[in-house]
């Protein structure tokens, strides 16, 4: 009678892959909800909701990554000093721009990933860097060309050159 049953994957069955991607010219908000799926292992057949299924992500050029609109100016990171009256905030255009554009993405992808311990063991799987060079070649991360999947990105693309 049952013909179909949901299968849960256990930890130790779990098959991580390694996924590389160029994020020159790509939109950022388009880039981190297809590399939070992915951190969360929701694209593959064998998802399981509390394992830790996804792949390991390595993106690079992570400071030539594009804001549509005006959000380089308006969107504005506010963190809190400790002190009174010790609010501070940049713009996501100061961030790109500073000694670390790679926390951009990071921020952009850890805030679609589910918040708890699952969601901090899923972002050790994330792997940004500024320019173009990263330490991972020996775990041979094949390339995704995520301006493909999008129409908006590759128009964005041939607008930009």
């Amino acid at each position: 009678m049952l013909a179909t049953q949901t299968r849960s994957i256990k930890p130790a069955e779990v098959q991580k892959n390694w996924i590389l991607i160029d994020a020159d010219g790509l939109v950022l908000g388009r880039l981190a909800s297809l590399v939070a799926m992915r951190l969360r292992g929701k694209h593959k057949t064998t998802f399981t909701p509390h394992v830790d299924c996804g792949d390991h992500v390595v993106i690079v050029n992570a400071k030539r990554v594009r804001l549509t609109g005006n959000k380089a100016e308006q969107s504005v990171f506010y963190w809190h000093t400790g002190y009174a009256g010790g609010i501070k905030g940049r713009t996501a255009r100061e961030r790109l721009e500073s000694r670390f554009p790679e926390r951009v993405i990071e921020k952009a992808v850890e805030r679609m990933i589910t918040r708890g311990p699952l969601g901090r063991q899923q972002m050790r799987n994330l792997h940004v860097y500024a320019g173009a060079e990263h330490p991972h070649q020996a775990q041979s991360p094949q390339p995704l060309d995520v301006a493909s999947l999008n129409p908006k990105n590759v128009a964005a693309r041939a607008k930009a050159a």
